[in-house]
């Protein structure tokens, strides 16, 4: 006689649900090989990145790292990309809005996976992962350094190293110790004080930072959950063990995900997200400015010096499709922000573009109700969950954080 997973009075619970006694025995097969695509198993080798030859060079990565953490990367040397894109905490802050030199309009998105993504930030105004690393360096209310000024803490500093990777660094001489295309009117006038071939120079030196920290974010990989080890047991038609097994509401919740909630449409395979952009109507913040998302990004993206197609790049002529071949207008881009990976989610409130969800109660009741959006056209339908339902969806997105 085969032995039960589950004592008799938890499969007596769980038959008055109607769900199988050990969470796979009643999906269907199409819904198994929707589970089967969700997991980590799933996932491909991280696409090429053309723009960057250092993408897959392990000491450009080790060097990124090293900058990762480097706070004289930042205007008054008290600033890394480490300050809001914490370790222990999915590489993310938990804060609304990130906090650097000052307080930014959006919330800090966790990094792993992010190789996998064709569009950095919020509203995809980057192409890449080397030039998304290059955005924050200098904003005004992240690092607020210059590419000059950068260039000096690596000739003062990392000289040999980067040397090994990207060959000798210019003689920065002549160079100003702060000048960059963006900062304080004194820097950008010491930027167009320089000649044509110092702002190359200095602008190939920025370039190459940026491609050995899209070297390191690269490595930031997602990690098996415990909803990974069901979907494997579940593909390879085995009783789920330890805790691969999942609870009755978990179970009810992964059937709600991927049908009645329709969430999967959008965060689908294994890093439950298409990388889309979408208006589902989500509030605006008071006193923040006006955010366009989608609508704006293309542009931004378009307008990169250091995109796929931009004299930077690394890039071949028959590269950067996603660039040359992106919608760049419609109404649906307005305040269309990026579908973000539910990977982790449960583990890192608040929630949306600026945080404006403390909980995942607030998230699912939004969606649920689906209010017009502030601007645009909201993709969400209104759909009825009960207080129950509400909870095992919630339930089932706890088994997607490790």
């Amino acid at each position: 006689m085969r032995r039960s997973c589950l004592s008799l009075p938890a499969l007596l619970l769980i038959a008055a649900a109607g769900l199988s006694g050990c969470g796979g025995d009643d999906f269907s097969e199409a819904d198994k090989a929707t589970i089967a695509s969700l997991s980590l198993a799933a996932l491909p080798p991280a696409p090429a990145a053309p723009s960057n030859r250092y993408a897959e060079d392990a000491a450009a990565a080790a060097f990124g790292a090293t900058l990762f953490f480097e706070q004289r990367m930042s205007r008054d040397g008290d600033v890394s990309c480490a300050t809001c894109h914490l370790v222990d905490r999915q590489f993310q802050d938990d804060l609304p809005r990130a906090k650097a030199v000052g307080t930014t309009n959006r919330r800090t998105m966790p990094l792993a996976g992010a190789a996998w993504s064709p569009w950095q930030f919020w509203d995809g105004r980057r192409d890449s992962l080397w030039a998304q690393a290059l955005t924050p360096l200098e904003d005004p209310m992240e690092h607020a350094g210059t590419r000059a000024g950068y260039a000096h803490v690596v000739a003062d500093s990392f000289a040999d190293r980067y040397a090994r990777i990207f060959g000798p660094l210019p003689d920065l001489s002549a160079v100003p110790a702060r000048a960059g295309p963006r900062g304080t009117p004194d820097e950008v006038a010491a930027w167009e004080a320089m000649d044509s071939r110092q702002r190359q120079e200095i602008d190939r030196v920025f370039a190459n930072l940026g491609k050995a920290l899209g070297a390191f974010v690269r490595s930031i990989e997602p990690v098996e959950t415990r909803f990974d080890r069901f979907a494997a047991a579940l593909s390879a038609r085995k009783r789920p063990e330890g805790d691969a097994v999942l609870t009755p509401d978990e179970i009810a919740g992964l059937k709600l995900f991927l049908g009645k909630g329709d969430c999967a449409t959008c965060h689908n395979g294994p890093r439950f997200t298409d990388d889309g952009f979408h208006n589902t109507g989500i509030p605006v913040v008071p006193g923040l400015p006006e955010d366009l998302g989608r609508q704006m990004g293309v542009l931004q993206a378009a307008a990169d010096p250091f995109n796929c197609m931009g004299a930077f790049s690394d890039a071949g002529a028959d590269d950067c499709g996603e660039l040359r071949f992106r919608v760049a207008e419609g109404p649906q881009l307005l305040r269309a922000y990026k579908t973000p990976s539910l990977r982790g989610a449960a583990m890192r409130p608040p929630y949306m573009h600026s945080g404006q969800f403390a909980t995942l109660e607030e998230v699912v009741d939004h969606y649920a109700r689906a209010p017009s959006a502030p601007s645009g056209e909201t993709e969400l339908h209104p759909i009825t969950l009960s207080e129950r339902e509400r909870r095992q969806l919630i339930a089932f997105l706890g088994t997607l954080s490790e």
